[in-house]
């Protein structure tokens, strides 16, 4: 009963990496993007998302929830992995590491990013092209946002080749090998964009 408990909870975990969590990453970072347009096209997006309806309820149920889980969970596989030296080779294993590793530093980035700008905004604060600008003014906080972007779009990337694996779509060492390399492509386009985004903030 545990076992299956434990199954049913890691396939959630991989599940919810990709849908909501990757796909909120995906959109998260192309609205950032619209910075690099301008502060007033950032400013423009950044009002169309506040004014959906329910919008706070849908950041809880379909953001806040599940990162919370992905997190909780997460950081229980961490704590209790082992490295699977017979299953897969010294690549896969550096990437497993790095996937624990990218994961609790993604972790407390999101946690600072939130606390800089959704708990800000709940105070008082107005999320606009000026909140980040300031934020990013400081040369501490453009490393740490390098370091978070990266850590994030890399674990979400490897993330999704841990998804495949675990969910029956890749099952041989071919088609694993293919999705190395596609998932290696995503990485490097998701985290040119988190990037490139982050830089238009920095006057």
């Amino acid at each position: 009963m545990a076992k299956g408990h434990s199954f049913l909870s890691h396939k959630l975990h991989s599940l919810l990496g990709l849908f909501p969590i990757g796909l909120f990453l995906l959109f998260h970072l192309t609205a950032n993007y619209q910075a690099t347009r301008g502060a007033e096209a950032f400013n423009q997006t950044v009002g169309l998302i506040e004014n959906v309806p329910f919008v706070l309820v849908l950041e809880f149920v379909f953001i806040y929830l599940p990162i919370l889980f992905h997190a909780v969970y997460g950081l229980y596989i961490a704590l209790q992995a082992k490295q699977n030296v017979g299953n897969f080779g010294y690549f896969r294993n550096q990437m497993f590491l790095w996937q624990r590793v990218t994961g609790v530093i993604t972790l407390i980035f999101i946690v600072w990013h939130v606390w800089e700008t959704r708990i800000q905004k709940a105070m008082g604060a107005h999320v606009d092209f000026d909140m980040m600008a300031n934020i990013l003014s400081s040369p501490a906080m453009i490393v740490f946002y390098t370091i978070g972007i990266i850590s994030t779009t890399f674990h979400f990337s490897n993330g999704l080749w841990s998804f495949l694996v675990h969910w029956g779509i890749t099952v041989g060492p071919r088609s694993q090998r293919i999705a190395t390399f596609l998932t290696l492509g995503v990485f490097v386009v998701v985290t040119f964009i988190g990037l490139r985004a982050m830089s238009a903030f920095i006057l």
